[in-house]
C-alpha cells in the first residue's frame, strides 16, 4: 500500500479542541470529495509536540497508481486546499513524505 504521512502544526489562533473540531468536521469531507481511491484516512493527534508537530495525519492508497490519480486530483485543486487548511493549521512548517507501507509482525 502506498501512504502519504503529513506532519502539520495547529495554528496558534486556534484551541486544540477548535483545531480537532475544524479538521474532523471541514476538512476531512473536503479532502475525500477532492481525493479519490482513499482506502484509509487516519488523524492523530498527538499528546505532546514531536518538534514542531502536533498531528500526524495518514492517507493510505491500494497502490501507486491509486496514490498518483489522488494526487493529480489534489493538485488540480491545491488552492481550495491550502486555503481550507489556512483555517486551522500553520501551513509554514508542514512536511510531507510517502511511505510504502507493509502491514504483519514479520514472522514465517
Amino acid at each position: 500500500m502506498t501512504k502519504l504521512i503529513a506532519f502539520l502544526k495547529s495554528s496558534p489562533r486556534l484551541s486544540r479542541e477548535q483545531v480537532i473540531e475544524y479538521y474532523e468536521t471541514r476538512h476531512v469531507p473536503l479532502i475525500c470529495s477532492i481525493m479519490p481511491g482513499i482506502l484509509d484516512y487516519r488523524r492523530n493527534f498527538l499528546s505532546e509536540p514531536v518538534g514542531e508537530f502536533d498531528i500526524v495525519t495518514e492517507v493510505t492508497f491500494a497502490d501507486q497508481a491509486a496514490f498518483d490519480t489522488a494526487m493529480a486530483a489534489a493538485t488540480a485543486a491545491m488552492d481550495k486546499i491550502a486555503e481550507d487548511e489556512s483555517n486551522f493549521l500553520d501551513n509554514s512548517v508542514t512536511k510531507l513524505v510517502i511511505a510504502d507501507e507493509r502491514r504483519g509482525f514479520g514472522r514465517g
